[in-house]
């Protein structure tokens, strides 16, 4: 084993003499100022496939790290879109995020069919054929990782939901083909310049991830899917906005901009040079870190069920949203989940005025609308102007006997 393997949940960095890491915060922070070993190989001969980009290895973007890892650690939030100018390193985050993430539960079956289905709904609720499986002790599923279901701009809405299979058709016996909302269950969605996608899509997109299923109808037969994924959205605003009911949906809404700090611009270079050059060694620099982070992610899901929401900590978040005059009630949802997935990853099970404040712009910013505000001031005005005409003399006065 080597001095950095975790061990009883903890990250040991004994070459840099510190203490053990007891938190996810903890970690990314300490990686965060670790220095990159340039010392590497000039090439890396007999790449199979392209490598995503170390997580860990990012440099600066903070706010846009800790909401990709909230996002991971509790999907409650809403997801999270990341705004800003191109090459400002939102594709490359959003890629990068899978080797945190520790393997699911993949179902074996074409319709998508897993064991807590029929623990949940019997037997019915999966198809024939597990039905047997199941009776006869077969595996429905199998461990699998993550995978990155990256949506296509010129997808159609059968493409996203599924529709029917052309080569059934063929053979005269209509059947359902899966979409990539089904094919994004226990995923991560990535929609890279969503404020281009049509509104039927979008919607389509949203609903799902709300509900966690979604059901196709076409014609006389009909399929339900599972939809629960990790929903990331990416955007540049000089290609137009997004609209604002889809906005309201997206959890956490993160503005990226490129680094101020040439010190910080030049060791991005550096690593990109060495991650291009030789991405098998550039990894494994961050290895270790790499796995006792995925640890740490499985321990603050574990730990979020127990995180509550003390009641002072509550009403200090309503007031600030009342204040900002916010009318949805999805900035409470949002803020109260990343919140109490704040406090999990740094490994308390209570959330504090601290974790408010730390995740209070990726939750709150956008949210609130001048347009709303000077319309239901208009409105306001208007509906005092006909109480005072109902409250004038004609109305008050005694009617004729």
């Amino acid at each position: 084993m080597d001095n950095n393997s975790p061990q009883n949940g903890e990250y040991h960095d004994h070459q840099a003499g510190n203490p053990p890491v007891r938190s996810l915060r903890e970690l990314i922070d300490r990686v965060s100022g670790k220095s990159f070993l340039s010392t590497l190989p000039q090439e890396d001969l007999g790449l199979a496939e392209p490598l995503p980009y170390p997580f860990l290895a990012l440099v600066g973007q903070e706010e846009m790290r800790l909401a990709l890892l909230l996002s991971v650690i509790n999907p409650q939030i809403g997801g999270v879109v990341l705004i800003g100018a191109r090459g400002t390193g939102k594709t490359t985050a959003v890629r990068s995020i899978l080797d945190l993430l520790p393997e699911v539960e993949r179902s074996n079956c074409y319709f998508g069919c897993l064991p807590e289905d029929i623990e949940m709904n019997g037997m019915d609720a999966v198809c024939p054929e597990c039905a047997r499986k199941y009776g006869q002790g077969e595996l429905l599923s199998r461990m699998e990782a993550v995978h990155l279901v990256e949506l296509p701009l010129n997808s159609r809405i059968d493409d996203v939901i599924g529709g029917i299979d052309e080569r059934s058709a063929l053979h005269q016996r209509m059947q359902l083909k899966r979409g990539i909302l089904a094919n994004a269950d226990r995923n991560v969605l990535y929609i890279d310049e969503v404020n281009l996608l049509s509104n039927d899509i979008v919607n389509a997109i949203l609903d799902a991830a709300a509900a966690g299923t979604y059901t196709v109808r076409r014609g006389p037969i009909s399929a339900t899917y599972h939809s629960r994924f990790i929903l990331i959205g990416s955007m540049n605003p000089e290609e137009g906005d997004l609209r604002p009911q889809i906005m309201d949906r997206f959890g956490l809404r993160v503005i990226v901009k490129g680094l101020d700090d040439p010190a910080q611009r030049l060791e991005v270079y550096r690593r990109v040079k060495a991650f291009q050059t030789n991405p098998h060694g550039f990894i494994t620099q961050y290895f270790s870190e790499t796995k006792a982070a995925r640890k740490e992610i499985v321990r603050a899901r574990d730990l979020l069920p127990k995180v509550s929401l003390p009641e002072d900590v509550a009403r200090a978040g309503l007031k600030v949203i009342r204040e900002m005059h916010i009318d949805s009630l999805r900035a409470e949802l949002a803020l109260f989940e990343a919140s109490r997935a704040y406090a999990a990853a740094d490994n308390r099970t209570e959330v504090s005025l601290n974790d408010l404040q730390a995740v209070g712009l990726m939750t709150l910013r956008l949210r609130a609308s001048s347009f709303i505000k000077k319309y239901i001031s208009t409105q306001t005005d208007l509906e005092e102007s006909l109480r005072n005409s109902f409250n004038s003399d004609p109305f008050s006065s005694s009617s004729p006997g």
